[in-house]
């Protein structure tokens, strides 16, 4: 389960306009252990659709690591665990680049804007 100190890091994401599923699956997965798609909607708090969604959004940036656990014979599908194969830090560093990022062409725009209505 999420405790305090992983609700305030998935504010700290949310202040970033990371998604809250995305934000949420990496608090859970932060923890360095791996985790089934149902573990981590107990105990993310999230709805199987919006796990597969972070996931993918996960998948994108290489931030995760998956591997298949045969169950017992006839047991149905293999059961895929998950964890992240990137420190956090690693994580932290990409949303900081993308925010600087998102500043210096918010920046240059108004900087554009100033130059297109003076005279």
């Amino acid at each position: 389960m999420l405790d305090d100190k992983d609700l305030d890091f998935i504010e700290e994401l949310r202040n970033l306009k990371v998604s809250k599923r995305v934000a949420s699956l990496i608090a859970y997965l932060a923890n360095g252990k791996e985790a089934s798609s149902r573990e981590i909607e107990i105990g993310a708090n999230m709805r199987q659709p919006d796990v597969s969604i972070a996931m993918n959004a996960l998948r994108e940036n290489n931030w995760i690591e998956q591997r298949n656990i045969n169950r017992a014979e006839g047991k149905g599908r293999p059961m895929i665990l998950y964890k992240l194969n990137v420190p956090l830090e690693t994580i932290i560093t990409h949303f900081e680049e993308k925010s600087n990022r998102e500043s210096t062409q918010a920046m240059e725009s108004i900087q554009k804007l100033r130059e297109l209505t003076t005279v």
